[in-house]
């Protein structure tokens, strides 16, 4: 049995950390079980994603933080997952995130506990390394088996067709160009996503590393390779950037992040930014023959300022789907961004408050207690027939509302077990957890 093996499975199974010996079958073992239904051939960008984390350099990953689940005689892979570690920030407050991914079992050996295994694993690494959460994107229900809920925005924006691209009139000059970003422009992006980020309560933080990583860090194929372009002006000066899709997907191509610098217009940029996407997917469609352009996406989240400033060059609505949260010491987190929690307080109606708020969670609970304004203390509580609380949340719905994902009216709406005892606890609990789309463009 090899040195690196974690846990007997039984049935011959055997779950042990990756090394970089099993980086082939590694890459063989994701691109077959990460094709989509009907794909005769291996998934070639998920194959390089995984390359790339197993051969290439990476900030805040080595090989070791994939697991494996394999056959103790045979040595093949019948499942296997991953934890990518980063940091993110609520309303300013840094915290460190495990990120699970690339989960996947041979179908013959579904159903058997294994991913179950491993997320128990992975999720001791990251408590090990301090993580307060743990992200996950993934398929409907799935890792709310694994204490997980859906509460938080993930991706959604807008889009158009070649209708929709502004012309430019006869003789008039491109006012902005795009090209793409050097390593010299990456102190401008990082500041300008800085800035631009604050629009968001929750965002995933980026250093230096980081940025080096996004701009040469991954190979041409890898699923989440974006160019960093940079915006500028006729004359040469930097405005601000882009993300851009480097291949078109079913037609489309898109852009997951733009800001500009202060003090420029959107309004002025955003028309250079959709005709340069525009020539951008009819390129790309020029080199594949299997492919034509026919849409464009601004892949912005909810709420961003392109969008809402051109509803109608981007009629095409795209839905937004949902993060899995995993918050496993919930008191400590909500401890943690408490001064957050005091700065609503201070913007509201309740500023000064003064008291406590005990949250059933039915086999659990939270007793939260203010004191002219200021977060004293967050800790468990278990509630009684005799002391039920001021408010009361199924499950891990209460998620939801800390993550800016749904309103209490919402909740309550949603789920008759949710309630609140009085008014006083529903603006409390609204004004510390007010609605808020995030758009979190994580470490992959």
């Amino acid at each position: 049995m090899s040195e690196n093996v974690v846990r007997d499975l039984g049935d011959g199974l055997a779950l042990r950390r990756a090394t970089v010996r099993d980086t082939e079958g590694l890459v063989a073992f994701h691109a077959d079980i990460h094709r989509d239904p009907g794909m005769e051939e291996p998934e070639q960008y998920v194959a390089a994603w995984v390359r790339d984390l197993m051969e290439r350099p990476h900030p805040t990953f080595q090989p070791s933080d994939f697991t494996i689940v394999e056959h103790s005689a045979t040595g093949e892979i019948v499942s296997s997952l991953c934890l990518i570690s980063q940091t993110w920030a609520y309303e300013g407050i840094e915290f460190g995130v495990g990120r699970p991914e690339l989960v996947g079992t041979r179908p013959d050996y579904r159903r058997r506990g294994l991913v179950r295994a491993q997320m128990e694993l992975i999720h001791q690494w990251s408590a090990e390394r301090g993580e307060r959460l743990q992200a996950i994107t993934g398929i409907p229900y799935y890792y709310r088996q694994f204490g997980y809920e859906m509460t938080m925005t993930l991706g959604g924006g807008r889009g158009g067709s070649g209708s929709s691209v502004p012309k430019l009139k006869e003789g008039e000059a491109e006012p902005y160009r795009l090209r793409l970003a050097k390593e010299e422009d990456l102190g401008l992006i990082a500041q300008v996503y800085r800035e631009g980020a604050a629009r968001w309560p929750v965002v995933c933080v980026r250093d230096a590393a980081l940025w080096r990583h996004e701009l040469n860090g991954m190979s041409d194929k890898n699923v989440n390779r974006r160019d960093l372009c940079i915006i500028e002006t006729a004359e040469g000066e930097p405005v601000g950037f882009v993300n851009r899709s480097p291949r078109l997907w079913r037609g489309r191509v898109g852009i997951g992040a733009y800001e500009l610098t202060p003090g420029v217009s959107w309004l002025d940029v955003t028309p250079s930014v959709m005709r340069h996407l525009w020539s951008h997917g009819e390129a790309l469609a020029a080199g594949d023959p299997e492919q034509t352009m026919e849409t464009f996406g601004f892949w912005l989240g909810t709420e961003h300022p392109a969008l809402e400033l051109f509803k109608r060059r981007l009629p095409q609505i795209l839905k937004p789907y949902a993060w899995y949260l995993r918050v496993p010491d919930l008191a400590g987190f909500l401890q943690l961004v408490s001064p957050a929690l005091e700065e609503r307080l201070a913007a509201s109606l309740l500023s000064g408050h003064t008291g406590e708020l005990k949250i059933s969670f039915y086999q659990g609970g939270l007793w939260l207690r203010f004191e002219a304004g200021r977060v004293t203390g967050v800790e468990p509580w278990q509630p009684t027939r005799e002391a039920e609380g001021e408010a009361g949340f199924p499950g891990l719905t209460f998620l939801q509302l800390v993550f800016g994902y749904r309103t209490v009216q919402e909740l309550q709406d949603a789920f008759p077990d949710c309630w609140t005892a009085n008014d006083g606890a529903q603006v409390l609990l609204d004004v510390l957890f007010p609605q808020q789309a995030s758009d979190v463009w994580p470490i992959s």
